[in-house]
């Protein structure tokens, strides 16, 4: 049980999740289209249905449909990324599944300290974990054909919704609009490389009095990038084998080719006067494949030959070396369900919902090479499913005492919610131990060893949570918002949480805000009991490593000093100011985040032959050639602080319409507490300055009569790229970089539009990456920013 002092108790505040009436009462009411977005009316961060972005107590960014068209890519982490300078995603090739669910963060924490919600609604998590740890949630399995808006409350927010929502709550809601829109647009980098064809629509019909049946498709065909420079030991061994005819590269560095199908369904359906029925769905199937290190022929110990298997080597099937190509298969969908209306003075909302992530992994152009030529070349290595279940009940009512301003809110809820995590083995070949391993020949599928069953199983964790609102409008300048939440959880137990938020208006157009709150985030079934093994490539021999990670509860982790994870906690506190004139808009926001317990993977341990015989015989893929351990433990503290500046205008300029957004971030993290030893010094590094400590974005868009313009300036500041390479350390400073991108706009007729334009208008790469030039990787994997180069497109419109 986790108790709040006198101070704490201090700190509670607004409510945690967003009723869907409020949503429904929102979408019913949209800004003029001339508004400014902070002058929208918000759904997030508040339970009131008449609060815009400018009067709510914290925060809040509003993303609109035609923003997210303003940016050429089909995954909406990169659209985010181009307006809201404070949220970074990054591309990681040849990452295992991080290369397809790629990790975003918001104020530099960490992906799953972000909580996503659609529709108000909580998102469920991905499959896949990433390398320190998270477990986030896959925005790119959401299309954005049949998004209304985005809603980016840039607060700590657990006291309103729970686990996850440290750095702030993402809150995607869907369009409820009648009628067609649909695009087609393709588009290629500079390099001739990397060609996306995408096409996307949404329909809407109205239903009955108030209701609305809206359903989009979004379709991308993407291929892959290369970035790529011939690695010097392939062209050592091609000199030394002239008759073997290697490929120049012999592995590609980039973006990988991936299919994607995405669609939503967004219902409302009247039942009576005072109740309706509303239902929403997502889903996407997406299949991609990308590139591992090559396996040189020369110096990798797959190619030894043994009296095993006589007359064969794997020289006589990959003369030329061989690089694994890694295949993932997703399935993602969610559907929730509800019904919502007003009784006994209420507005209440009852609603269950069921999400599922399923990650297929696929291995080909490989070998087991423990079984020589009994192995296959193609391997299933296995499943990772994430499944969450959830039931919310949320009332609020209106309460009018004589001593406030106005009529105070009040809400209250309860939630109860299950997640499930397992693991499924893959095919035999691909985890299992053949008799040339005796000989020295590695086993399991080589670049990834699939989930052997020992490793697979089904895991659950189940909590229970209920909470009170309170908005008090104390007077006609001043407002408070109070909440407090309990949840208790089956694994680690319980935790209460509070905040309090409030806004004191100066004037109509000048106003400050403040916020404290406690937070936390409760440790995942996944990231309790994933055991993983993994291949990387030492940079300076040039050899292959194979690194085991175990679960924290393993017996051989809790040997090493693994223990059961516990919740990471917070302290949030953050202090603005929000200004308007005219057609100028502005905010500029403190905030200070504390983070204990952070989760990180542990220092590795040297496999000795004692410890790799405990391993061999827990039935760990590849433990033969395994030559680390580790296991995920809670290692830092961490101090985040930064600034938020945000600016907009829009006025007739030049016989048109103009507008110009300007946005800012600076922030800066700092590890105040660590349990770790100099060994894995990279996690503070990549921690404190793995990210820019400063983002900026600076937007014009212009239109008169039929044609539109628009230029953007995405600026991030110096950051330090920090990874293990066997027994050495890789750690390399990257310079500032500036991105111009240019759209010019046609409106053809009433019903088409036509759109070109170029992303990274000046072809801009980053500082190249010096200490990877050995495997032929050109630009830091690691870049907060795409590493491919100028992009041009064209796109067309329709409307009707």
């Amino acid at each position: 049980m986790r108790l709040m002092t006198s101070a704490a108790w201090a700190t509670l505040a607004m409510a945690i999740s967003v009723p869907a009436h409020a949503q429904a009462q929102a979408q019913a009411n949209p800004a003029a289209s001339e508004a400014s977005e902070i002058e929208t009316l918000v759904v997030t961060g508040t339970r009131r249905t008449d609060r815009t972005a400018f009067e709510s107590t914290a925060p809040i960014d509003v993303v609109t449909q035609d923003a997210l068209r303003a940016t050429v890519s089909d995954e909406i982490m990169d659209k985010l990324a181009a307006t809201t300078p404070s949220f970074n995603v990054q591309r990681l090739p040849a990452a295992d599944g991080q290369a397809f669910v790629r990790p975003a963060t918001l104020r530099g924490l960490s992906p799953d300290q972000t909580l996503v919600l659609v529709n108000g609604k909580r998102r469920h998590r991905s499959a896949v974990l990433g390398g320190r740890g998270q477990q986030g949630v896959d925005l790119a399995s959401l299309g954005t054909s049949g998004v209304d808006r985005i809603e980016v409350l840039r607060d700590g927010a657990s006291a309103q919704y729970g686990s996850d929502a440290i750095a702030g709550v993402i809150n995607i809601i869907l369009s409820q609009k009648t009628g067609f829109s649909g695009h087609a647009q393709t588009g290629q980098y500079y390099e001739g490389d990397g060609r996306k064809t995408e096409i996307g629509a949404r329909y809407g019909l109205a239903v009955g009095d108030g209701g609305s049946i809206v359903a989009s498709l979004d379709y991308t065909d993407a291929q892959a990038t290369s970035r790529t420079r011939q690695r010097p030991d392939a062209i050592a061994f091609q000199a030394a084998n002239p008759t073997i005819a290697v490929p120049n590269p012999v592995q590609r560095w980039g973006q990988p080719d991936r299919t994607v199908w995405r669609g939503t369904l967004n219902a409302v359906l009247p039942v009576t006067d005072t109740v309706e029925a509303y239902a929403f769905a997502t889903y996407s199937d997406m299949t991609g494949t990308t590139d591992f290190n090559w396996r040189n022929p020369a110096t990798d110990t797959s190619y030894r030959a043994s009296p095993l298997f006589p007359g064969w080597t794997l020289n006589t099937l990959y003369p030329a070396g061989f690089s694994p190509k890694f295949g993932q298969d997703e399935t993602n969908g969610s559907f929730n369900a509800g019904l919502r209306g007003d009784a006994l003075g209420f507005s209440w909302d009852l609603s269950a919902g069921y999400g599922r992530d399923d990650v297929d992994y696929v291995l080909n152009n490989s070998i087991n090479a423990s079984f020589g030529p009994a192995s296959p070349t193609a391997f299933d290595a296995g499943s990772l499913i994430q499944e969450e279940k959830t039931l919310n009940f949320d009332a609020s009512r209106p309460l009018a005492w004589s001593f406030l301003a106005q009529p105070a809110n009040l809400a209250v809820g309860l939630e109860a919610r299950q997640e499930t995590y397992r693991i499924k083995a893959g095919d035999r070949y691909s985890w299992d131990v053949g008799p040339g391993a005796a000989a020295g020949l590695p086993s399991g599928s080589n670049g990834f060893p699939g989930y052997a069953p020992s490793q697979a199983g089904s895991w659950d964790q189940t909590s229970y949570a209920g909470y009170v609102d309170l908005d008090l409008p104390i007077t006609d300048k001043f407002d408070a918002d109070i909440a407090i939440r309990h949840e208790d959880f089956s694994e680690f137990g319980s935790t209460t949480d509070g905040k309090i938020a409030v806004r004191y208006e100066f004037t109509p157009n000048f106003a400050l805000r403040g916020a404290v709150s406690t937070g936390f985030r409760a440790p995942t079934p996944g990231q309790i009991n994933n055991t993983r093994t993994s291949q990387g490539l030492n940079t300076t021999t040039l050899l292959l490593f194979t690194s085991g990670r175990l679960s924290p509860v393993n017996p051989i982790a809790v040997a090493l000093g693994g223990k059961p994870l516990e919740p990471e906690e917070s302290k949030n506190l953050s202090v603005g100011a929000v200004f308007r004139q005219g057609g100028f808009t502005g905010s500029i926001d403190y905030y200070r985040i504390d983070v204990d317990n952070r989760f990180a993977v542990s220092p590795n341990f040297t496999v000795t032959p004692a410890l790799r015989a405990q391993l061999v015989a827990a039935g760990v893929p590849g433990a033969d050639s395994l030559t680390t351990v580790s296991y995920f433990t809670n290692s830092f503290d961490t101090r985040t602080q930064g600034v938020d500046v945000v600016g907009s205008w829009k006025g007739d300029v030049w016989g048109g319409r103009a507008g110009v957004t300007a946005a800012w971030n600076w922030n800066d993290s700092k590890v105040t507490r660590s349990k770790l030893t100099e060994v894995s010094k990279l996690a503070r590094v990549n921690i404190e300055d793995g990210l820019p400590a400063n983002a900026a974005n600076l937007t014009f868009d212009y239109a008169k009569d039929r044609y539109s313009g628009m230029v953007r300036v995405r600026y991030s500041g110096d950051w330090t790229d920090a990874q293990a390479n066997g027994a050495a350390d890789l750690i390399q400073t990257f310079g500032g970089k500036a991105l111009v991108d240019l759209s010019l706009s046609a409106q053809l007729n009433e019903t088409f539009k036509l759109t070109v334009g170029a992303e990274n208008l000046f072809d801009t790469y980053p500082d190249e990456a010096t200490f990877q030039a050995s495997r032929g990787l050109i630009y830091s994997r690691n870049a907060p920013y795409d590493t491919d180069g100028g992009l041009y497109y064209a796109r067309l419109s329709a409307t009707f």
